[in-house]
């Protein structure tokens, strides 16, 4: 059942369209912009109708409260007014209002107007998660035409995402790097992540299945893979209007291999000059190539990755991220296994 927050000072108003939504949504009637914000603490609304002249924060204050809350931004709002002019109506749409009812308002109009937008926005998601499928799938597929030329790493794509998700939802949870995170769209951020080995398309088959240890020469081919890889992201971005995804998987591509200590390639970046994408995947990747076998090495333990990990912070790693890998380490066991690395007891 869908949830509207009903905000108005007019308590004839509130109880009019409180009634007349009962039933069909859970209605919450709410006398004044705060007590809306407070709710909505605890409450996510799905629709607000919100009263424009309000006492202490007026209609238009509220919407621009709501607009600058990142967990609310997105929430549509329906103006109810008793004013009838055009500047109004302007000044509500450019804020981002999805429609005006006009009071005094008729039960039977409001929930039927209601119904129309709710029913609207119901199609308008469905289209938008069609379209994210698709566009998920695509890059899925590419990714593992990338892997399956790589004998070596098989599954790596797919548990590194699976990683990364973890970290960072406990980013997320402890509010660590929170300004940055806050901003990100993870939608597109974690399946970009697949595309962060897509550099090795151009890598020679030789070089990237060698059954023993890379040669100098050989390890310094291999190292191309993050400017190669953010070529081939750079020549997408070039053809199409990018919505931030494929930004996040050029920093992907182009910086999972940097160390917190400028030890690192490409660039040789140290700290924050390393997008936070890349000292994410910095450790994704290493803990699932520590776990899983490779032709010249045996998996190392759960126990030992997360000692080697915890040495490396402050050098290859980014001590912030580190401790958020710390955190949740068992999770990331419970998954290599669930995934299907080969990796030793």
């Amino acid at each position: 059942m869908k949830t509207i927050f009903i905000v108005d000072d007019n308590d004839t108003n509130l109880m009019t369209a409180k009634t007349a939504l009962d039933g069909a949504y859970r209605a919450f009637a709410l006398p004044s912009a705060a007590k809306m914000f407070k709710l909505a603490e605890k409450i996510m609304p799905d629709l607000i109708l919100l009263d424009i002249d309000m006492p202490e924060m007026d209609g238009f204050e509220a919407m621009r409260a709501l607009r600058a809350d990142e967990r609310l931004k997105d929430v549509p709002v329906i103006f109810l007014t008793a004013k009838n002019d055009a500047a109004t109506e302007i000044q509500g749409f450019e804020m981002g209002a999805l429609d005006f009812i006009n009071k005094p308002f008729s039960p039977p109009v409001l929930v039927r107007r209601i119904e129309t937008h709710i029913e609207t926005d119901k199609l308008i998601k469905k289209n938008q998660k069609a379209v994210r499928d698709i566009h998920n799938a695509t890059i899925s597929v590419i990714a593992d035409v990338v892997e399956s030329r790589d004998k070596v790493t098989g599954g790596h794509i797919e548990r590194t995402q699976v990683y990364l998700e973890l970290l960072v939802n406990e980013l997320i949870r402890t509010g660590v790097y929170a300004e940055e995170v806050s901003a990100w769209d993870i939608h597109l951020l974690l399946p970009s992540a697949q595309l962060h080995d897509v550099g090795k398309i151009n890598i020679s088959d030789l070089i990237l299945n060698k059954p023993g240890k890379l040669t100098d020469e050989e390890f310094a081919v291999i190292k191309t893979h993050c400017i190669e890889g953010e070529n081939i992201i750079d020549r997408i971005i070039s053809k199409t209007k990018d919505d931030g995804f494929l930004l996040h998987a050029k920093r992907f591509a182009g910086y999972h291999h940097e160390k917190w200590n400028g030890g690192g390639y490409p660039r040789g970046l140290s700290g924050l000059d390393i997008p936070l994408e890349g000292r994410l995947m910095a450790v994704a990747d290493v803990y699932d190539a520590l776990v899983s076998e490779r032709p010249y090495k045996k998996p190392f333990s759960h126990e030992q990755a997360v000692e080697i990990i915890k040495k490396e912070s402050g050098a290859q790693f980014d001590p912030k991220v580190v401790e958020t890998f710390l955190n949740i380490a068992d999770d990331f066991w419970v998954e290599s296994t669930t995934q299907g690395s080969e990796t030793s007891e």
